[in-house]
C-alpha cells in the first residue's frame, strides 16, 4: 500500500530554515522530519512513498539520490592507479521513493490529483510531510476497511489553529470548518487513509484539499475520524522544531518506536 506525502509548500513561517530547503527537509536529530514520518511508517511495514513536491523539490531528489552512498560503509582505492568504490555494509532502509514535481504553486489537492497515476486503483495513506504523530498506523488502516466510507482522518483534541471537525457519535465527520482561536476542539492531523474515489472530489491545481473536497466528503458521510489520543506535533515554526529536537534529545520522542 502506497503513502503519499504532501512535502511542496513553502513553509514561510519557519523562514529561518525553509529559504534554503522545503520545509519537509528540515532536519531534527540530524534527520529531515521526512526522514522520520517515512521511518514511522516503514515500522508499521508500509515502505512504498509518492513524495508530492515542489518548492525547492531538487533538494528532496538530491537527498534521496545521495542516501543509499550516506548510509553505508564505503571503501575507497585509490593504490596501483586505482579508483574504484565498493559498499562493504549499507544501513539503507528498504524505501521504494517516487519523488514527483507537482509544481511550485499547486494547492494541496493538485498534488494529490498530480500522483494519481502512480497511486493507481487502490486505497492510499496521505500525509503532511511537517508533523510527526505515534499513531498505530495498523489500526488506522483497520478502522478504515471496517466503515467503509471514501476517506478516514486521524484527529486529535489540540488547543491551536486549524481545521475543526464536528464528528458525531459513530465516528462520522458532520462537518469540517475553519480554525477559530477560541476553539479546543478536534483537528484533523493528517495521517489520512484515501480510497481512489478521492480524485472525482479534486478539480485541479487550485483545489485546497482540506476546504471543498473534505467539506463535500463530510457533507455526504464519507468522511470518518480516527480519534487518537496519543502524540502529535507539527512543524510550523522554530518553536515547535525546537521542541521535537529536545523530545529527540533527551530520548522521549514519542514518536520514535524504531531501533537505532
Amino acid at each position: 500500500m502506497k503513502v503519499v506525502l504532501l512535502a511542496g509548500g513553502f513553509g514561510t513561517r519557519i523562514s529561518e530554515e525553509s529559504q534554503f530547503k522545503p520545509k519537509p527537509m528540515v532536519e531534527i536529530g540530524g534527520k529531515p522530519i521526512l526522514w522520520h514520518i517515512m521511518k514511522e511508517y516503514l515500522y508499521y511495514g508500509f515502505n512504498d512513498f509518492i513524495i508530492c513536491a515542489g518548492y525547492k523539490q531538487q533538494v528532496i531528489k538530491k537527498w534521496f539520490a545521495d542516501y543509499y552512498l550516506n548510509s553505508s560503509d564505503v571503501q575507497f582505492d585509490f593504490t596501483n592507479g586505482r579508483n574504484e568504490m565498493r559498499v562493504l555494509e549499507s544501513h539503507c532502509e528498504p524505501w521504494k521513493v517516487t519523488v514527483v514535481d507537482t509544481g511550485l504553486h499547486t494547492m494541496t489537492g493538485g498534488r494529490i490529483c498530480r500522483i494519481r497515476k502512480y497511486v493507481g486503483d487502490e486505497p492510499f495513506f496521505m500525509t503532511y510531510g511537517d508533523g510527526v504523530c505515534d499513531v498505530n498506523i495498523r489500526d488506522l488502516l483497520k478502522f478504515h476497511q471496517q466503515h467503509g466510507k471514501i476517506a478516514t482522518l486521524t484527529a486529535v483534541i489540540m488547543e491551536q489553529q486549524k481545521g475543526i471537525l464536528n464528528i458525531g457519535g459513530d465516528n462520522a465527520v458532520k462537518s469540517f470548518r475553519e480554525k477559530n482561536i477560541q476553539d479546543s476542539s478536534p483537528i484533523n492531523a493528517g495521517y489520512m487513509v484515501l480510497n481512489p474515489e478521492i480524485f472525482d472530489y479534486i478539480e485541479g491545481d487550485d483545489t485546497v484539499f482540506e476546504k471543498e473536497p473534505l467539506e463535500r466528503l463530510a457533507e455526504e458521510g464519507e468522511l470518518m475520524s480516527y480519534m487518537h489520543k496519543g502524540f502529535w506535533q507539527c512543524m510550523d515554526n522554530k518553536r515547535e522544531m525546537d521542541m521535537l529536537e529536545k523530545l529527540l534529545a533527551s530520548g522521549n520522542a514519542p514518536w520514535k518506536k524504531w531501533e537505532e
